[in-house]
């Protein structure tokens, strides 16, 4: 599990294609402290650190099922990504839940920039909009944000300097795609709930 708060910003060193599998190289300060097996989120996709290749870097591999769902297949070497350690038992959640399990691919369709904040605007795929809610929480790269506006086609946030500094999100640009995680307690309360009739919930 991870909270959203990125620790860093790593650089892609290289992508190895072997079969359907790309190895990923990353290189970041915390990357030795990664061990092999390890849960790292990657912009928000939870990947197992496999062989770590070197001081200051790691390793991890994507299947084409994270291919498939994540926007990490756009990454080239020199791509900057948000990197989180998976939360230990006894640390403090200073985000929200984020379980690093991407349910979505979003675009960035516009921003505001202020004297020393940003608004932000996203699109948001159809079947993902019932899961967010004004002033809830969701995860975009791996950034947990506020929900600050909710569109017909997507949504808003609202970031702080401290944001823009220290993620990726500062540098994203209209029509880059990023990785969206909803929150997970509105998908298991569908779920619970879907087995429910008017009727019964009356009784």
């Amino acid at each position: 599990m991870f909270t959203g708060i990125v620790e860093e910003v790593g650089e892609v060193v290289d992508l190895v294609h072997n079969d359907d599998v790309v190895a990923l190289t990353v290189r970041g300060e915390r990357a030795v402290e990664v061990g092999h097996g390890d849960s790292v989120a990657v912009n928000g996709c939870c990947l197992t650190a496999v062989r770590p290749p070197g001081r200051g870097e790691m390793r991890v591999e994507l299947v084409p099922e994270t291919l498939k769902r994540t926007s990490l297949g756009a990454l080239r070497p020199g791509s900057r990504v948000n990197l989180e350690r998976a939360l230990r038992a006894d640390g403090r959640l200073d985000g929200h839940i984020v379980q690093g399990h991407v349910d979505g691919i979003a675009t960035l369709v516009g921003r505001t920039p202020g004297e020393r904040s940003d608004e932000v605007r996203f699109s948001l795929p159809a079947e993902l909009s019932r899961y967010v809610v004004e002033k809830g929480s969701i995860a975009v790269d791996g950034v947990s944000l506020t929900v600050a506006a909710l569109h017909p086609d997507g949504f808003g946030v609202a970031l702080i300097p401290t944001t823009l500094a220290d993620t990726t999100l500062g540098s994203l640009h209209p029509g880059d795609p990023v990785n969206i995680e909803v929150d997970v307690i509105a998908k298991y309360v569908e779920r619970l709930s879907g087995g429910y009739t008017r009727s019964e919930l009356e009784r």
